[in-house]
């Protein structure tokens, strides 16, 4: 299988929500649920212009043999204080897991996210994610904390870690 790791571009709107929209499907480790995404493409199109106009934001999108299997978001502070540190959110579509592309995302991402000046990466994970949290400490994340009672799926509280990798 052919992967293409690339930044996402206004034209990719359309093929991002569909991957967003199966994700919601896929996997209950997203924030959204089935059916709660009411994003039009053009607000997602709208979305990746503004991160492609930001200093400290990417959107990276992974293509295997054609199709987008996955994608990251990374979010940078836009008040002085915070400007240093990003908040990502990563999925990947379940037949493409297990297959690097996660590994991939990240290392796509973090040679930009040192250029652009960032020195703090974090992200949030449903503590019983086993496969997730693998995957980031792979990639040199550690928990900091525990969001207890985060969030309420399927009449359960969940908890989330924090984690985070700091690139200075």
């Amino acid at each position: 299988m052919s992967v293409i790791f690339r930044e996402l571009v206004p034209e990719d709107a359309g093929r991002l929500l569909s991957l967003q929209h199966s994700l919601d499907e896929e996997t209950a480790f997203m924030l959204l649920e089935p059916n709660e995404r009411q994003t039009s493409v053009q607000q997602v199109r709208e979305r990746i212009e503004s991160t492609a106009k930001s200093a400290n934001s990417i959107l990276i999108g992974a293509e295997a043999d054609g199709e987008l299997a996955g994608y990251i978001s990374v979010s940078g502070g836009e008040l002085k204080r915070i400007r240093h540190s990003a908040y990502i959110v990563i999925g990947i579509r379940t037949a493409f897991q297990g297959l690097g592309i996660g590994s991939g995302l990240f290392r796509e991402m973090e040679p930009w996210a040192r250029s652009c000046g960032i020195v703090r990466l974090e992200l949030t994970v449903m503590a019983h994610n086993e496969r997730g949290i693998a995957l980031y400490k792979k990639c040199g994340f550690e928990i900091e904390g525990m969001k207890k009672k985060s969030l309420y799926i399927n009449g359960e509280w969940v908890d989330e870690y924090y984690m985070a990798k700091l690139l200075a």
